[in-house]
């Protein structure tokens, strides 16, 4: 990949799609269609992408790229990983505006105002944003990012704050003692099933 200061990971290449080149292409983008708006793509060897033409498919976008004529051309690119610079994506200056990929080093504040780790990573496994928090030492601390738990994003002050509460690392002072929230039993002595707690939502 050339110098790019601040990667930022767009889209994975899928299947060929027909024998004209053309590639199945999984984006991150807001709008899929907007891959190619962005400039050139890099791969992490450093080869360039540039799109021709891009439709969609789906869950997935049809690209042409410049240089991939034919079918087996395209079969050599299935898994590339496609990346830009973050100072090439769009910046409107408001502050409740970011990308995940701004989220990533800022400081964990609780809310007391103390520092107490940074963000490794945002991962989203269909349920939602996850923050991927490292605490006082401890790696792979996932909270979910949502307006509860993380209640202030200042990527120009260099910081979230998060309620511990609300993001599950500690436990609520004022929540019912473990004897009182044993299950309901019916008549014939079963427990009533329990539904899922709720993990918390998008922001």
């Amino acid at each position: 990949m050339p110098s790019l200061k601040n990667p930022i990971h767009m889209a994975v290449i899928g299947a060929p799609h027909g024998i004209r080149g053309e590639l199945r292409v999984k984006t991150f983008t807001g709008d899929p269609l907007a891959l190619g708006d962005y400039g050139p793509l890099y791969a992490r060897d450093g080869r360039a992408f540039e799109v021709l033409d891009i439709r969609s498919a789906g869950t997935v976008v049809v690209v042409r790229f410049k240089g991939v004529e034919d079918r087996s051309a395209a079969e050599a690119l299935t898994g590339t990983e496609l990346f830009i610079d973050r100072s090439a994506l769009p910046d409107d200056g408001d502050e409740d505006d970011f990308y995940h990929a701004d989220l990533i080093g800022l400081s964990v504040r609780d809310d007391s105002g103390a520092t107490i780790g940074k963000v490794a990573a945002v991962h989203n496994f269909g349920g939602g944003d996850i923050l991927d928090l490292t605490l006082g030492g401890r790696r792979g601390v996932l909270i979910p990012f949502s307006k509860a738990a993380v209640p202030e994003v200042s990527v120009a002050g260099g910081y979230i704050t998060v309620d511990p509460v609300a993001a599950g690392l500690v436990e609520d002072e004022d929540s019912e003692p473990e004897a009182d929230r044993r299950p309901a039993r019916e008549g014939n002595g079963k427990q009533r099933p329990r539904g899922p707690k709720d993990a918390g939502g998008n922001r």
